[in-house]
């Protein structure tokens, strides 16, 4: 993730910081996710969503809708609740849309959104929810992002390109993480997710090293393990699972991580709308291969995220971790070299200077030189 532009926001929250061994917030507030998982959660719907009133605006993918729209309905016949239609949410997670929805009739009177789908979805969902004032839920039908657990929209420019963060002081009301929909998806998706979700794990902890944290951030960082230990328990069980649509303990597990801890940590070390603790060498080597066209056609976020987790942990000389992290991505696939992504070594040069250039290297233990990449992407491509 790129550095937050200073809005008001940040700086309204910076007014309210002070000095006492750390930099901490006076007189603050967290809200953390609440959710439920299991194969026929749609089942609450009525229980958790009847006191914040009765007409809903469902937002989503069109591939998402159809995947819930029929149990949707089903589970709300008799509650009271009534959808007054499902609405496409305009293809890309842009202000643009988020304006378009605002702008619906039906949006302005629904009494709450139902958010579905990806990421880009939902995130355009709670963005149209926060600005609208009305209390959203969130309805994921793949995971590989913690996006209906967070309190924060990813904003991208209409061309795709990524704009800014997002940010609003509370989570979805209510995230309702039905197992036998995710289930039905790609197993493709998950397997991205494992990459982005571990390396939150290892973001924050470098970014974090010997640093006074204050409670918010500190408690966060330490449940980042929690990101990292089931993906590397569970997670090749978890997409034979996907793969074979069977709904284990270890593809449940892996779903919790992805979805619920990881936004847990995010929305804790992000509590003062900065980034600092929540991205760090992995992003940056993402952000920098975004710029051949083909990583954004072809690779998937989480995908590339984890080959940037092999260099971070290398230039962070982790041997053993590195070792292990390796062991893993071969195990399931996940990219291990260059050309893993259509990429050459001709091209480092032009790799490095750019990951070099990326914001998210900015708050790190120690400072992250041309010759530390160098060793670490020799290191690789000859592992």
């Amino acid at each position: 993730m790129h550095c937050v532009t200073i809005t008001r926001e940040v700086l309204r929250i910076l007014t309210f910081r002070f000095h006492l061994g750390g930099f901490t917030m006076e007189n603050y507030s967290i809200y953390l996710p609440s959710y439920s998982i299991g194969k026929d959660v749609y089942s609450k719907i009525s229980e958790v969503c009847r006191p914040y009133g009765t007409k809903v605006l469902a937002v989503g993918g069109h591939k998402a809708i159809a995947a819930v729209k029929d149990l949707l309905l089903e589970a709300m016949k008799g509650s009271g609740l009534h959808i007054l239609d499902f609405r496409w949410y305009g293809g890309e997670s842009s202000y643009g849309n988020v304006d378009k929805l605002m702008a619906d009739p039906l949006a302005k009177e629904a009494d709450m959104i139902f958010a579905i789908g990806g990421g880009k979805a939902t995130d355009t969902g709670k963005c149209a929810a926060a600005k609208l004032n009305k209390p959203v839920f969130t309805f994921p039908t793949i995971a590989s992002n913690c996006s209906a657990c967070t309190s924060v929209s990813i904003m991208y420019h209409k061309d795709g390109s990524f704009q800014e963060p997002f940010f609003f002081q509370k989570p979805p009301v209510h995230a309702f993480i039905q197992t036998s929909v995710l289930i039905k998806s790609p197993k493709i998706y998950m397997w991205a997710g494992l990459g982005d979700t571990y390396a939150k794990y290892f973001e924050s902890t470098v970014s974090s090293r010997g640093e006074d944290l204050v409670h918010y951030v500190a408690l966060g960082v330490t449940m980042s393990e929690m990101c990292m230990k089931p993906i590397l328990q569970y997670g090749k069980k978890a997409l034979e699972d996907n793969e074979n649509e069977n709904l284990s303990y270890e593809y449940e597990q892996v779903v919790l991580s992805i979805i619920v801890t990881t936004a847990i940590v995010s929305i804790l070390v992000t509590t003062e709308h900065i980034i600092d603790y929540n991205t760090g060498l992995a992003h940056a080597v993402f952000y920098a291969l975004t710029s051949y066209p083909h990583i954004e056609e072809k690779h998937l976020h989480g995908e590339v995220v984890s080959f940037g987790v092999l260099l971070l942990l290398l230039a962070d000389n982790r041997k053993e971790m590195f070792e292990q992290i390796y062991t893993f991505c071969k195990s399931v696939g996940l990219p291990t070299k260059l050309s893993d992504l259509e990429l050459s070594e001709a091209e480092l040069p032009d790799i490095i200077h750019k990951t070099l250039e990326m914001k998210d290297i900015s708050h790190n233990p120690y400072k992250i030189t041309e010759e530390m990449l160098k060793e670490a992407f020799e290191v690789l491509e000859t592992y």
